[in-house]
């Protein structure tokens, strides 16, 4: 169980609404409190029910969300400090947090302003938790017009967050035409059924899964508008998702690889034998001394500060994009797009070696489930698995090379 909180809805909103909320110290309080028995919590494998009541209470579901609509009012820097600090001390919900921000944003790139202010309010109002997905490489769901608007129909082997959310976003192609469109789908509906969530050996919390819709009503009002990757089909402003989304890997990454080298860092200065596979000699009182260790940890430092760097680099420069609106011409999205694959790329790489090594370095005592030093490793896997690197470096290389632009693909 996490331990108990003090309610701070009613101080979110005074707070909200005087510009004042301080977001990143609302995270690292969550990330505090999810620490506390993350290990415990993550062999249990249970549903995160009580994990999205908290973020809920907190106010980090409404964080994206304009204040005049009832949100937080923050940014996309904002959002990505608080997915890597809860991402650094429970991957899962960190990455189930971090979904939900790319998702309940995703109206202001696919649908209009109008319906999209009033998809922001209801979801603020409600607080909804969003999951689902609208990855290309997903099997289409089909969307068929009836009196009322629409029926969806498919199964959808991952769904992000599928397992808790209020709400999913999917991607569905429209008969007759073949369309791909976003759609928003109540989860409670008649006809959404989930299927196996958490059976992966990684990201157990985060709530994904398959999920089934049968005949499953969709308002005209629900259906965002085109995911075609045709030339011309999405503004340059539309076409910001993709990066926005690979941003949201980015801060998992290296939320998952930072929090396991803090996490062995104090295992380090906790203990006075020695780091087994480098040295027969114990340590003196105090921080370690053994040079192979040193040097080994000074390596995945170097690694984790060149990622984060690249991300931060990205970040800006999707702030300014999405500052542009629909100023932003097709070049600067291109830019915007290498950079977040190359941030991507960077720090997928960080989380596989840091995790691995970290626990070289710690030897036979790593191994311990008292220790729960796997489940960094094994978040970090699963998702290098579903999103493996090589994509993106061919992106970065055809627009070094070729000065090609990226093509429009979202993660899973």
């Amino acid at each position: 169980m996490m331990k108990p909180t003090c309610h701070r809805a009613s101080l979110h909103s005074a707070d909200a609404s005087a510009g004042q909320v301080d977001w990143p110290h609302i995270a690292r309080e969550m990330a505090d409190d999810l620490a506390t028995d993350a290990v415990e919590r993550e062999q249990a494998g249970k549903p995160p029910l009580e994990e999205v009541a908290r973020l809920r209470e907190s106010g980090l579901l409404t964080l994206l969300a304009p204040a005049e609509l009832g949100g937080g009012g923050a940014d996309w820097r904002t959002a990505c400090t608080v997915v890597r600090t809860v991402a650094a001390a429970d991957g899962a919900i960190g990455h189930l947090l971090g979904n939900h921000y790319f998702l309940s944003y995703s109206p202001r790139f696919f649908a209009g302003p109008a319906r999209a202010a009033r998809m922001e309010r209801e979801s603020a109002a409600g607080q909804w938790c969003w999951g689902g997905g609208i990855a290309s490489h997903e099997p289409p769901l089909i969307l068929t017009p009836s009196a009322d608007g629409c029926l969806l129909d498919g199964y959808q082997r991952y769904a992000a967050g599928v397992g808790i959310a209020d709400r999913l976003v999917v991607r569905a192609a429209m008969y007759g035409t073949g369309e791909p469109l976003a759609v928003l789908v109540d989860a409670t509906r008649p006809g959404v059924v989930s299927g196996t969530v958490g059976d992966t050996f990684g990201r157990r919390l985060a709530a994904g899964g398959g999920v089934e819709f049968d005949s499953v009503p969709v308002a005209a009002d629900d259906v965002f508008g085109s995911l075609s990757p045709d030339e011309g089909v999405l503004s340059p402003f539309a076409s910001l998702a993709a990066p926005t989304a690979r941003l949201v890997s980015v801060q998992f990454c290296l939320g998952v690889a930072e929090g396991l080298l803090s996490e062995v860092r104090e295992y380090g200065r906790a203990v006075r034998s020695p780091w087994q596979p480098f040295s027969a000699q114990p340590w003196p009182v105090g921080a370690p001394q053994d040079p192979n260790a040193l040097t080994a940890f000074g390596e995945l430092a170097v690694v984790a500060r060149a990622a984060s760097a690249l991300a931060d680099q990205a970040v800006e420069a999707l702030m300014h994009g999405l500052a542009q609106g629909e100023d932003l011409d097709g070049e600067e999205c291109a830019e915007i797009a290498v950079l977040a694959s190359v941030a991507e790329a960077a720090a997928s790489r960080a989380a596989q070696e840091i995790t691995t090594r970290a626990l070289d370095v710690i030897g036979a005592d790593a191994a311990s489930s008292r220790h729960g030093f796997d489940r960094f490793w094994r978040d970090a896997r699963t998702h290098t698995l579903r999103e493996p690197v090589a994509p993106r470096l061919r992106e970065v290389g055809d627009y070094f090379l070729n000065g090609a632009h990226p093509p429009f693909t979202l993660p899973g």
